[in-house]
């Protein structure tokens, strides 16, 4: 069957390629903010839960901690049908810009909040707050920020929307190398009581950077030439029922595995009694190989198309999850972690980097940003929500400390599927 990222092959005259740096410039650095606001609450999930969420055992507080961490995601799915319906109305760089800044504000919120023991519940409070900002925003992120990118130059597609990949590894490893510092730089005590805050200061600070940046970059040629339909969203949803399952599906071993990174300090630390410091090293290898091999992978599904690496990463993780964190368990050594991160990077960069190029290629420009934000929040919400739960509980519950990857290799299996679905064909094409 001939692979998806054929069909637009030919692209319309009105999609003329524009030059993409500046596009990439503007799309890449707000992105790296917005998702270092959001790895930084995770990666930080130790400390944070400990300051508010006191509960009896470590346990408990981690999991009142990863519940409100689940906050975010279920406003996700609210902010990719707002934001990306807007996004197909006014424009993707506006939305752009406006998610941003509502997810500056949330990181704000939560660098200046006091903790439980100054101002008791009314801390956790605030925390859930912040939280729904920043999941609201992040909901039309994604959206706006790939389909700007995917629609600037049909012809390099694969290579430009993997900078969308290559930015979230850049911030999770960002969001590590911050936890690792303080936690060197900081006594235990110093960094429980201010050291944490520094890097969501840094996120709150350099948001407005982002907005400027990406208030001077122009709007895709592909919207630019569009008949904006009257309701996208609607449209998108009435219409293209399957399309929205495929890509929900795609999303799933993407989602499951960079947060399962994100969150395996805080697991690596209390499961296998890796020191906390070091810990931290993991994720910037992960997030470190992810930027690096992202763009080259993009750049080869332009050529090859886009779901072999894909396919090949999905037999990885099915095959190789219990094995590595059997590894882990058996050897909880720095050279170990950083193996198996590693490994894992180079897992994630396969299969991710070429999958904001088949979403976008999956829906229309007319309701592009609709689908893309709703697909992938809907995905992340069900299935990277879940992540930290899984990592947080479920080895508790069934006494098993390898049960996190049997998480893995579901995601890989129902991937899989959605990969086959695209294979065959989507109908529309």
């Amino acid at each position: 069957m001939t692979d998806i990222s054929a069909v637009e092959a030919a692209p319309s005259v009105t999609a003329q390629p524009t030059r993409a740096s500046r596009t990439i410039i503007a799309a890449c650095i707000g992105n790296t903010f917005e998702c270092f606001d959001l790895y930084i609450y995770a990666v930080l999930a130790g400390t944070i839960a400990k300051l508010y969420f006191p509960a009896a055992n470590e346990t408990a507080s981690l999991l009142l901690f990863v519940g409100t961490f689940g906050v975010t995601f279920v406003m996700r799915p609210l902010g990719a049908v707002v934001l990306g319906n807007l996004g197909d109305k006014v424009g993707r760089k506006q939305v752009m810009s406006l998610s941003l800044m509502l997810m500056s504000l949330g990181m704000l919120i939560i660098a200046i909040l006091p903790t439980y023991q100054t101002i008791g519940l009314a801390a956790p409070v605030a925390i859930v707050l912040g939280r729904i900002l920043q999941g609201f925003s992040a909901g039309g992120e994604f959206g706006s920020a790939t389909a700007l990118l995917a629609e600037h130059n049909p012809q390099r597609r694969g290579f430009i929307a993997s900078w969308q990949t290559a930015t979230q590894g850049l911030a999770l490893a960002t969001a590590s190398a911050f936890g690792a510092y303080l936690a060197w730089w900081l006594t235990p005590a110093q960094f429980e009581s201010w050291g944490w805050r520094i890097p969501f200061f840094f996120g709150a600070l350099l948001g407005p950077i982002g907005i400027y940046i990406r208030s001077k970059t122009k709007e895709s040629s592909e919207f630019s030439h569009m008949k904006v339909a009257k309701s996208p969203m609607r449209e998108m949803v009435t219409n293209q029922k399957r399309e929205i399952m495929i890509a929900i599906g795609l999303i799933v071993l993407a989602t499951i595995t960079i947060w399962m990174s994100a969150f395996m300090p805080a697991y690596a630390t209390r499961q296998f009694k890796v020191d906390a410091a070091t810990s931290f090293l993991g994720p910037i290898v992960t997030g470190a190989t992810i930027f690096f091999l992202a763009p080259a992978i993009g750049l080869l599904s332009d050529f090859i198309g886009r779901t072999k690496t894909m396919i090949i990463a999905a037999m990885a993780a099915f095959l190789l999850a219990y094995p590595v964190f059997s590894l882990l368990q058996r050897e909880p050594t720095l050279v170990t972690l950083l193996t198996v991160q590693g490994l894992l990077g180079v897992v994630i960069a396969l299969y991710f980097a070429p999958l904001p190029a088949l979403m976008s290629e999956i829906f229309p420009a007319t309701n592009r940003t609709s689908g893309l934000a709703l697909s992938y929040n809907i995905g992340v919400t069900i299935f990277g929500g879940l992540a930290p739960f899984v990592l947080t509980g479920l080895g508790n519950l069934t006494g098993d400390p390898l049960a996190p990857s049997y998480y893995v290799m579901f995601g890989a299996a129902l991937s899989g599927l959605a990969l086959l679905a695209v294979r065959r064909g989507l109908g529309r094409h």
